[in-house]
């Protein structure tokens, strides 16, 4: 049973925030496969504190989307404060992002660049935990450091141990250092030590996850009280079922057959209207496409296929084409865990 704040949930994998992701339509897709808690994709604090016309997509959280999380980046405390305040006022949980590795963010002193400023990093925290009604859960995300110095490391248990001192509620820890971006293995027995070094305060674990077996291997092996999927459910939110069903210690569930992966897909793409407009839709959905064709037995036609979808008389054609309910298709296919990327030569 996972537990963050008030929140009890029976199956310990969650979905991840994900950049250009993880709006409501992912999250609603998300759920409908078995996942109890999902967080919206990572908003900067200006946009939040200031008029945008992003604020409608931002604050877009359907009635059966709950409990969800709103996770929040910035580089200074005051603004950070103020921008959990608003976020609160929809989102269930606030979730602080210290993990993000990409350049850009870094270079403007957000994501994963606090982990070197443990002072301003511990002030964000307290900004936050005061700014939110203290019946809201907020969280944190950290990767395992900056780099792989022992400065980083003395760096990421201090902020650790801040953020419950402060009462953050649960820590999600990333097996990589931001230096790592991506590349190379995450570092399970770090997970291991966290977990250790917190006793029965909540951790969740990240890094690696593609399969079932990966989260309940994570699981056993590091004793983390959750996961967040991040990669492993974008186009596979079936994930979240057939991690429940292990855990249940029940046989994993065949692979979604392709008329069930349309089903899902269809109702994706109706989301995803509903909030975007038919054409913007369609543009926004390839990238979802392309991950759903994994699970295709027909993967690359179908890949090209969604490459090629423009506009969404397009992505009609292709969903008639290659996910007819009527047609006797072979069985899906299942993704590649982590261990199987690695011996193929993939940058996971």
């Amino acid at each position: 049973m996972l537990r963050i704040g008030p929140y009890s949930f029976a199956n310990p994998a969650v979905q991840a925030a994900l950049s250009g992701y993880s709006e409501a339509p992912m999250r609603m897709v998300a759920r409908a496969c078995g996942a109890p808690y999902a967080i919206h994709e990572v908003v900067l604090d200006k946009i939040l504190i200031g008029k945008s016309k992003l604020h409608k997509r931002i604050f877009h959280v359907p009635a059966e989307d709950h409990p969800v999380g709103g996770q929040i980046m910035g580089a200074d405390p005051v603004e950070f404060g103020k921008a959990a305040a608003v976020m609160a006022e929809v989102f269930d949980i606030i979730d602080i992002n210290f993990g993000c590795p990409v350049r850009k963010v870094l270079g403007r002193c957000r994501g994963g660049f606090l982990l070197s400023t443990p002072d301003v990093a511990i002030e964000m925290i307290r900004r936050v935990r005061d700014a939110v009604p203290p019946e809201k859960p907020v969280t944190v995300k950290m990767r395992r450091g900056l780099d792989d110095s022992a400065e980083s490391e003395r760096n990421f248990w201090r902020i650790l141990d801040a953020a419950f001192e402060l009462g953050a509620a649960a820590v999600t820890v990333h097996g990589r250092t931001v230096e790592q971006r991506y590349v190379g293995p995450s570092r399970w027995a770090f997970l291991e030590r966290v977990k250790r070094h917190v006793g029965d305060r909540t951790i969740l674990g990240s890094g690696d996850l593609f399969t079932p077996e990966d989260v309940k291997r994570m699981l056993e092996n590091t004793g983390v009280d959750g996961v967040t999927v991040a990669r492993g459910c974008i186009g596979n939110p079936w994930i979240f079922r057939e991690v429940a069903a292990l855990l249940r210690g029940d046989p994993l569930p065949e692979p979604p057959g392709v008329a069930e992966q349309g089903a899902i897909i269809r109702r994706h793409f109706e989301l995803t209207v509903e909030v975007e407009g038919a054409e913007t839709a369609s543009r926004t959905m390839r990238k979802f496409g392309i991950k759903y064709s994994e699970l295709h037995p027909h993967h690359d036609e179908v890949k090209r296929a969604f490459i090629d979808a423009r506009d969404a008389a397009a992505w009609q054609r292709v969903m008639s084409e290659w996910y007819a309910p009527d047609r006797d298709w072979p069985p899906g296919r299942r993704k590649l865990d982590a261990g199987d990327l690695v011996a193929a030569g993939a940058c996971y």
